[in-house]
């Protein structure tokens, strides 16, 4: 987002663009390492630290105030699509669809490769919706159940979810992320994407390497099966477990292969969700 500096100002010195960096930073550690507080407080000096730097440089009010609304105005798609994010969580759980993830993937994915399909489903997840909390909280919530089932630690499932819902999410195009940062600095998303993966594709095959590596310590024990069958036969206790609850996966896969944008891609398969969970 590239703005023209009013007449009679002028762009900040060095040291004065760290101040207010380093006052925001400085001050959000210190509230929270030292009093456990919460950043909201230093969050607002900050805000006042570079207000002050602003009006030295010979910037109005107006001018600040004007920055001010660009910034937040640029911020909200991002925070509607977690909003929207939330309710395809909690809808998808109540239809059914996480369970049904969590029970055909216990019945298909074995030790061997569990680790290394987690890493890969859940960067196509993401890079297909555009959304890592999403990917994380339905997705990644089925695989740490299955995880659970075939007897791996949780948190070496959660490191697999979580690096490729990340992965995904930073080079899709229908990320929020993704596409607010290029806005800021004036360029197409398309070239900050490839500029991005230069690391991220080299941290992606590093983990990749790992995952395999920790998977093949792991093999499916006696004990395990039979707490696999004994999860299996709990969700089908509990839960509506169908091949049709896959629908509103496909839809949000459909409607991002179409490029829909995020939020009504997100919201439609939020309603799919809501659709299955009635019928």
């Amino acid at each position: 987002m590239k703005t023209s500096i009013p007449q009679g100002a002028r762009a900040p010195h060095l040291w004065e663009a760290l101040l207010s960096l380093f006052s925001l930073v400085v001050g959000i550690g210190v509230s929270i390492v030292m009093y456990g507080l919460d950043p909201h407080v230093p969050m607002l000096l900050g805000v006042v630290v570079a207000s002050i730097i602003a009006l030295r440089c010979g910037f109005k009010w107006i001018n600040i105030q004007n920055g001010m609304i660009r910034g937040v105005t640029a911020a909200l798609p991002a925070t509607i699509i977690l909003i929207i994010v939330g309710i395809l969580i909690g809808v998808w759980i109540l239809a059914g669809v996480v369970p049904t993830l969590i029970y055909y993937g216990l019945s298909i994915l074995s030790p061997s490769i569990f680790l290394p399909a987690v890493l890969i489903i859940c960067a196509l997840t993401s890079l297909a919706t555009g959304t890592s909390w999403g990917t994380s909280g339905t997705v990644g919530v089925a695989l740490m159940g299955i995880g659970a089932g075939l007897g791996f630690p949780l948190p070496i499932v959660a490191g697999a979810v979580l690096s490729g819902a990340y992965f995904g999410d930073k080079v899709s195009p229908l990320s929020d992320t993704t596409n607010m940062a290029p806005a800021m600095v004036g360029t197409d998303v398309f070239t900050h994407i490839r500029h991005m993966s230069y690391t991220t594709s080299v941290s992606f095959g590093l983990t990749m390497i790992i995952e395999i590596f920790l998977g093949l310590k792991y093999c499916a024990t006696e004990d395990n099966l039979e707490r696999i069958e004994l999860i299996l036969q709990t969700l089908e206790q509990n839960f509506n477990i169908n091949p049709v609850l896959f629908l509103p996966i496909l839809v949000v896969l459909f409607v991002s292969y179409r490029k829909v944008p995020a939020i009504p891609g997100i919201a439609l398969g939020a309603i799919a969700g809501a659709i299955c969970a009635v019928g």
